[in-house]
């Protein structure tokens, strides 16, 4: 208890815990959204902090961080990411692909039973990342869908993903985002914007109701990864034993085969099929 105390002292803005509360304050993530995309919004709408998305049985759910909609109905997923993280198996990067499934799965949540497909609300996913993925320098890389053959024709579908580069030198970007990047790589307040968010910050710390939920979702995590690690060992020691026994039975499949068995007597007495045994006998030869 007395580490995750510490470690709820030592949170800051790249906490997706805490990046999550302070963008659930109005005033914080409405000057975000104007400074960023340079538009003026009236009002936002909090769909759900945190937000689950599960579609289907079958599929992957994902939760996002922030999802607002403002006065026009443009919605905003907002993210922290902090590790440009790699499948271990692919060896790939997951960021392009993370985005594009939630691109569609907030689609799906956005669009009704029956409704038509030109419903669909304008859409922003922006990923604040605390490293340069694509190693331009830029402070922003803004997609939109183009044509190959004519890169002036934009598919107006209204989706568009953002990729923040807090590490970024060059490009446009206003001074309260320049100022918001230094607060999120080294805690520097060099703004009245990142002044409010550094005292956001400091009250949240200082709410037992906050501090309460932290401790609550961190142990409900460790359980989690203890759950998955002790499943994890029981299906190794299940696969374990029964790499021993297919070992134990070519064994003795080997052993009859030096006695001059035949291959039917000995899949029998081993449960491997002919084919095995004779994979078995071959390997002998």
């Amino acid at each position: 208890m007395q580490n995750l105390a510490t470690k709820f002292e030592n949170l800051t803005i790249q906490s997706d815990f805490i990046f999550k509360k302070v963008m659930s304050r109005k005033r914080i993530c409405i000057h975000l959204l104007e400074e960023l995309l340079q538009i003026k919004i009236a009002d936002i709408n909090y769909l759900e902090a945190e937000k689950s998305l599960e579609p289907e049985f079958v599929s992957r759910g994902i939760r996002l961080d922030i999802i607002v909609a403002d006065d026009k109905n443009t919605h905003y997923n907002l993210e922290m990411q902090v590790k440009n993280t790699k499948n271990p198996d692919t060896k790939n990067y997951v960021l392009p692909k993370r985005t594009r499934y939630y691109q569609a799965l907030m689609d799906i949540d956005l669009l009704q039973k029956n409704q038509e497909y030109d419903l669909l609300p304008p859409t922003y996913i922006i990923f604040i990342c605390v490293f340069d993925f694509f190693a331009k320098g830029n402070y922003v890389y803004t997609f939109k869908k183009r044509c190959l053959e004519d890169l002036e024709l934009e598919l107006p579908d209204e989706a568009t993903t953002m990729i923040l580069n807090t590490k970024g030198t060059h490009g446009s970007i206003s001074k309260d985002i320049k100022s918001f990047y230094d607060y999120v790589n080294n805690h520097v307040i060099n703004s009245d914007f990142t002044r409010q968010i550094d005292d956001e910050i400091s009250y949240l710390k200082l709410d037992s109701k906050v501090r309460r939920e932290f401790m609550l979702l961190e142990a409900r995590l460790l359980d989690e990864r203890r759950e998955a690690k002790a499943e994890g060992k029981a299906e190794g020691k299940a696969e374990g034993l029964a790499e021993g026994k297919a070992k134990e039975k070519t064994a003795t499949a080997k052993r009859l085969l030096s006695m001059g068995l035949s291959v039917g007597d000995i899949a029998k007495a081993t449960s491997l099929s002919v084919e095995q045994v004779e994979a078995i006998k071959a390997e002998q030869a």
